[in-house]
């Protein structure tokens, strides 16, 4: 499998490109902000890549930021989970009272097809088994991506040696806590874990070293 990322410079938000191999069809997977789809673009073209869906775990502007020209400009769908989608178009509802100023004087419009994502939800691209985990917590519609049972785009949910944050509106630490209960512990241990920020992990890994995990099995 090929799998390559670009970090976008604010916020540090990684988007993940992933193929069967180079020269394949791909997904791309959280184009956040700013516009970075003339890098995408670029490292698709690298490649000699075909997008052919992208996926989003969930709806803040550091994720979705691009995904409008990306998705249209190759001419195809997002995925995002139904309890986010609204924040494709209005972003406010999941952002700090610090951003809404800035986000009420712009204009936000949804890619062209969008689909919306429930819980084991299985996507048909690739020829990959790729399934959505609905995981509340950092956003309401988080979602976390297994891909052939070998890779977990974990989002903001889970991240090396951390979790996301819960304190921004649709954020819930209780529901956090669940997700992390039934939906992170409960996956295997051999999963390679990309999340939405900083350097990929193991769920074995965490497990034995993630503060947040490791008191969840006390």
């Amino acid at each position: 499998m090929f799998v390559t990322s670009f970090v976008a410079p604010m916020f540090a938000t990684n988007c993940w490109v992933i193929a069967p191999a180079v020269g394949q069809e791909c997904i791309i997977v959280d184009p956040g902000m700013p516009d970075i789809s003339h890098e995408i673009t670029a490292l698709v073209a690298e490649h000699g890549l075909k997008p052919v869906a992208a996926l989003i775990t969930h709806g803040h502007l550091d994720h979705t930021f691009s995904v409008k020209p990306l998705a249209d400009g190759y001419d195809i769908p997002a995925y995002i989970h139904s309890e986010d989608r609204d924040l494709l178009l209005k972003p406010q509802g999941a952002h700090g009272a610090e951003f809404i100023e800035t986000l009420n004087a712009m204009d936000f419009v949804e890619p062209n097809e969008v689909k919306n994502l429930r819980h084991g939800d299985q996507i048909d691209l690739l020829g990959m088994k790729i399934k959505a985990i609905h995981s509340p917590g950092h956003t309401r519609g988080s979602v976390m991506f297994t891909i052939n049972d070998q890779i977990l785009l974990s989002g903001d949910v889970l991240f090396a040696g951390s979790i996301g944050r819960t304190d921004l509106p649709s954020g819930s630490h209780d529901a956090m806590v669940k997700t992390l209960k039934t939906r992170v512990l409960t996956l295997d241990d051999d999963l390679r874990v990309l999340p939405g920020h900083g350097p990929e992990t193991t769920i074995k890994f965490e497990r034995k070293n993630n503060p947040y995990l490791k008191e969840l099995r006390v």
